[in-house]
């Protein structure tokens, strides 16, 4: 049914007319009509006075309506993004157009007590990631991903790994590959253009110049910041996506080499294009540390004790040579050890895991965190604290037979038949055992020292607790006690049990470290000086203060200093007496629990007048310390009258 109006004209009101219509063919009364709605086909009656077609009024009411909401909701928007939103969208519009930039500073060299430098800053090319340059598209970002990873030689796993790592930073840039190859940078700066989100930065990764792999554990080695790390540090400034030091020197002088941070505020275009500097704060380099480590000196005693412990087929072993006058640390080796170049641009999990996989264990700083028994070259000290205490003289003597016996155990000394009769400065030299087992725990009507005596005095020494050296990580050292004994092995304590501790055996542990620090107070005549490898920041010295012994036990030291003397004279480390530098000194074998192996020990010092050197050498399952170790300090004593004694 279909209504028209009808075309006749009346002076009358019009009417609408109902007309059946044929849409197969129009009658010829009809096509009147039908040219009269082809005429004005769009004409919509509101009025009822004009032609048109006709909208129910429930039709015009729905429309109306719809029409009248959709101009509503238009409107509110542009309110609300003008006036609830506009700051936000300003502020984000600003940030977008204004960024501040992270400018590093540069890190501080490290040189040796001579200027020669071993660590400085080469440079590099650095490809980084920002995340919030990336695609929102998850398909365009795998794409760059997996053109990155053809570009730059790097794993597509790596770069998914750095996402996940670094998803709360997404403004930060994160450090995707330390140190590109030029060819791979070179590429990945061509195609920069279609890798949104990437960029090559110049900047400069760590070198370390010594050709002595030794200095890896003197010098460390730095790395990403770690999550741990990163809390610690933050409020110092850090951002998740720093270096910092992970070991050695590196990361014990840390604020110092660090130096401070800039930062810079610059406008941007559309595309991320720098367009105006508003505001810079250069960034500060890191300070100079000097070592009081003599380059020279280390790699000649990395030599000695490398050659020394493969020709016995050993690896494993430690040398410290120190100035007993103020305890800076000339040489620290501790072998085998690694490559620090090896971490300055990230090491690759393959290179890691071997070194980390190694059972010689080049990772670990033997020198400063490794525990060993002591075996005879504890004796010292136990004699200082026998003459102290005024429990013997210098010319006190004891019969050694062999050995002694207490009920059914026996306590052997090394020689069969014994050393007879024996006072302290040949129970020194010629490392007599009876002699120590009587002043540590005593034989029938004589008191000995006793286990609190012994590790008290040990303690003044430096034994039992951590130096204080400038380095991570060192160990505490072990004196037993008889509560220790009871509680943890059930076990009451017993006068063996301080006959061992009285020759460096038992349960007593001891660092190399901790060795070189004792030996310095015996070598300078009773002041302790805390070890130090740093010698100097930006010229300006460091230099600990030292700690002056008691009287008594500095009386004391004078009759140890004869018997090491003696030692080197008729004694066990005799090999010494031909050199042309004057020594003293004192070796040690250490057994080593549950097993036959021992480890090999010398402690000693030189010129024996005025001492300008202490040397501590360990070579680990090596055997008699005077056939090992002794070779080693006999290298180093020969090399330092020839090429740094102050020759009078």
């Amino acid at each position: 049914m279909w209504w028209f109006k009808s075309k006749e004209k009346s002076s009358q009101p019009r009417v609408f007319i109902k007309h059946e219509v044929n849409l197969g063919s129009l009658s010829h009364r009809d096509r009147s009509l039908e040219e009269v709605s082809s005429t004005d086909p769009g004409t919509v009656d509101f009025s009822g006075n004009s032609l048109g077609l006709s909208i129910s009024p429930i039709r015009f009411k729905i429309t109306f309506f719809l029409l009248a909401s959709l101009c509503f909701l238009l409107i509110f928007q542009a309110i609300n993004l003008q006036v609830f939103q506009g700051p936000n969208f300003r502020k984000q519009a600003e940030e977008n157009r204004f960024q501040i930039q992270y400018l590093p500073a540069e890190r501080g060299i490290i040189t040796d007590r001579y200027g020669q430098i071993l660590v400085e800053n080469a440079p590099a090319f650095t490809l980084t990631m920002t995340i919030a340059g990336l695609p929102e598209s998850l398909e365009k970002r795998q794409e760059i991903f997996d053109r990155v990873a053809d570009l730059s030689g790097l794993q597509r796993a790596d770069l998914d790994l750095l996402l996940q790592e670094y998803a709360e930073v997404p403004e930060e840039e994160v450090i995707v590959e330390k140190d590109l190859d030029y060819e791979h940078a070179l590429l990945a700066m061509i195609e920069a253009p279609k890798l949104p989100g990437f960029s090559i930065r110049t900047s400069t990764k760590r070198r370390y110049n010594s050709s002595a792999v030794s200095f890896s554990h003197v010098l460390g080695y730095v790395g990403k910041i770690n999550v741990e790390e990163f809390a610690e540090k933050k409020d110092s400034g850090y951002r998740r996506t720093d270096e910092i030091g992970k070991s050695g020197i590196e990361a014990s002088w840390e604020t110092i080499l660090r130096g401070q941070p800039g930062r810079r505020l610059v406008e941007v275009d559309a595309s991320g294009n720098e367009t105006t500097v508003f505001s810079e704060e250069l960034p500060v380099k890191g300070q100079t540390v000097t070592l009081a480590i003599d380059a020279e000196l280390q790699k000649v005693v990395e030599q000695y004790l490398s050659e020394t412990a493969a020709n016995i087929g050993k690896s494993r072993g430690s040398v410290i040579v120190v100035d007993p006058n103020n305890g800076e640390v000339l040489a620290l080796v501790s072998l085998p050890a690694f490559d620090s170049n090896l971490f300055a641009g990230g090491i690759d999990k393959k290179s890691y895991d071997n070194l980390s996989g190694n059972p010689n264990q080049p990772l670990f700083p033997r020198a400063v965190l490794g525990e060993f028994p002591s075996g005879s070259t504890f004796k010292p000290y136990v004699a200082a604290a026998a003459l102290a205490e005024g429990l013997i003289a210098p010319t006190t003597s004891f019969l050694s037979t062999g050995g002694l016996s207490i009920g059914i155990w026996f306590f052997p000394d090394w020689k069969a038949g014994g050393h007879g009769v024996t006072d302290v400065k040949k129970a020194l030299a010629e490392s007599v055992n009876t002699f120590f087992y009587i002043i540590g725990g005593g034989l029938d009507s004589f008191t000995g020292l006793g286990v609190e005596r012994i590790t008290s005095y040990a303690r003044l020494f430096g034994f039992g607790e951590k130096t204080g050296i400038d380095l991570p990580s060192e160990a505490d050292g072990f004196l037993p006690s008889k509560e220790w004994k009871e509680e943890y092995k059930g076990e009451r304590w017993y006068v063996g049990d301080t006959y061992h501790l009285a020759i460096g055996q038992g349960d007593l542990l001891v660092t190399p470290i901790q060795m070189a620090e004792a030996l310095s107070v015996v070598a300078n005549g009773g002041i302790k000086y805390t070890p130090h490898v740093v010698m100097a920041v930006d010229n300006e010295l460091v230099f600990p203060e030292g700690q002056v012994l008691p009287e008594t036990l500095k009386n004391a030291i004078q009759v140890v200093r004869q018997g090491m003397r003696q030692g080197v004279t008729t004694g066990s480390a005799r090999r010494l007496n031909s050199l042309p530098i004057t020594s003293a000194g004192k070796t040690g074998t250490a057994q080593i629990g549950g097993t036959e192996e021992t480890h090999s020990w010398f402690t000693g010092f030189a010129p024996y007048e005025n001492p300008e050197i202490a040397v501590v050498v360990l070579i680990e399952e090596g055997g008699e310390g005077s056939s090992t170790a002794v070779p080693v300090a006999e290298g180093i004593f020969k090399w330092w009258y020839n090429n740094r004694s102050q020759k009078e």
